[in-house]
């Protein structure tokens, strides 16, 4: 045997060898695909379900919201309108009290100097 012939024996075993190490690395490979596309379907049916129950809650979570808003401008609302009334009053109300006030005192002053007098 010669040396061409023995280099030829140990590139024929190395290709082999090489071949085999593709062919286990190429079947790990099918089997882990083949897990994940298990692991992937898995989850989509499972999370499925629940991507629509959420979408189901953040719709009703809007719903509220809008209540809410609504219900807030119309407590702004009442609140301008209570503000609006309480100013009304007290400028309709604070001069004549004021006189009534002003005028009992100034009466009360001039039935003391009666009495004091008289």
């Amino acid at each position: 045997m010669s040396a061409t012939d023995l280099a030829a024996v140990i590139v024929a075993i190395a290709s082999v060898v090489a071949v085999v190490l593709l062919v286990v690395a190429l079947l790990s490979f099918s089997r882990t695909l083949r897990s994940l596309r298990e692991a992937v379907d898995e989850l989509r049916t499972e999370t499925l379900p629940v991507v629509t129950e959420v979408h189901r809650t953040v719709r009703q979570a809007n719903a509220e919201l809008e209540r809410v808003d609504a219900l807030l401008v119309t407590a702004e609302s009442v609140g301008a309108t209570v503000d609006s009334a309480s100013r009304l009053a007290y400028l309709a109300l604070s001069n004549p009290v004021i006189k009534v006030l002003a005028f009992s005192a100034g009466t009360g002053r001039a039935v003391r100097r009666f009495r004091r007098g008289g």
